[in-house]
């Protein structure tokens, strides 16, 4: 399980001795605060904001936006005010978690798609520091990673949310690996059965996959090395939640479903795009 301990050794890789302290006092702040509560998992409460706040590690956030993902329930669960935290810590920091909790009070009530996109521009219009949405995006994460304590009707009710509303915000924002593990996560608790079948088929249908992908990937770049063009060559597997999506949208069986694997060539200008087009299409 994460600690505090560990995640100050992490921080040192990029945060000052300062701004690391900071991040601790906050820590301590919110374990204080949240004493005697504990999650549906039967942990401590302060398990989650700490593990939000590796999440934001992952992507190296500063050291606000840290101290916010460690307090970020308090004024929701604690009846802490953000004045309290103002005076406690900084305006800024305040800001944030106020911002986080403006938007957990959001109620997602109703299921059309229409009202998911109201929703999504609503929750952007309303976050005037990026911060906030990053907070709350790892704090669903976390969520969405330990699902399983709860009842499977809110599991269902919580992941049909990330899908329609959490997983197209960290989309727009470019956070693809993000956007993909909310939709595998939310397809799983949605539809568990659907999810291990595809899995099932996926893996027996590709067998050593990334052997695979390997091989395609250092096919692609020597072809570019003949044909002296610089592009910079990425593979992945498409996602499960992505493969259902199509057999869904297609009216499919997984049999007729080709593209498992993407490969994406980044390249410098629009005329180098077209000759690298040319060369695979040869290849």
């Amino acid at each position: 399980m994460p600690t505090i301990h560990n995640l100050e050794k992490r921080l040192r890789s990029y945060l000052d001795d300062d701004q690391i302290a900071q991040v601790v006092r906050a820590y301590h702040f919110a374990e204080q605060a949240h004493e005697g509560q504990y999650r549906r998992t039967g942990d401590p409460y302060i398990t989650h904001p700490l593990a939000v706040a590796n999440i934001l590690t992952d992507m190296h956030m500063d050291h606000a936006s840290l101290m916010a993902a460690m307090l970020h329930d308090v004024i929701e669960d604690t009846g802490i005010s953000k004045e309290q935290l103002a005076g406690e810590f900084s305006e800024e920091v305040a800001e944030l978690v106020d911002g986080v909790s403006k938007i957990a009070q959001i109620k997602f009530e109703s299921k059309a798609e229409q009202q998911a996109e109201n929703l999504r521009k609503m929750m952007l219009a309303m976050t005037r520091d990026i911060r906030v949405i990053l907070v709350k995006l790892a704090d669903r994460l976390h969520n969405m990673r330990t699902l399983g304590a709860l009842a499977p009707e809110k599991r269902r009710r919580i992941a049909k949310e990330t899908l329609e509303i959490y997983a197209p915000i960290a989309n727009r924002l470019g956070m693809h690996s993000l956007s993909t593990e909310f939709e595998d996560l939310g397809f799983k608790a949605m539809y568990p059965m659907r999810s291990m079948l595809i899995d099932r088929a996926v893996r027996n249908a590709r067998g050593n996959r990334k052997e695979l992908l390997n091989r395609i990937l250092e096919s692609l770049q020597a072809c570019l090395e003949r044909e002296g063009l610089q592009g910079k060559v990425m593979g992945r597997e498409k996602h499960l939640y992505g493969i259902y999506q199509k057999m869904r949208g297609k009216k499919k069986s997984f049999n007729e479903i080709m593209d498992v694997y993407a490969f994406r060539i980044i390249v410098d200008k629009p005329d180098t795009c077209y000759r690298v087009l040319g060369a695979v299409h040869s290849l």
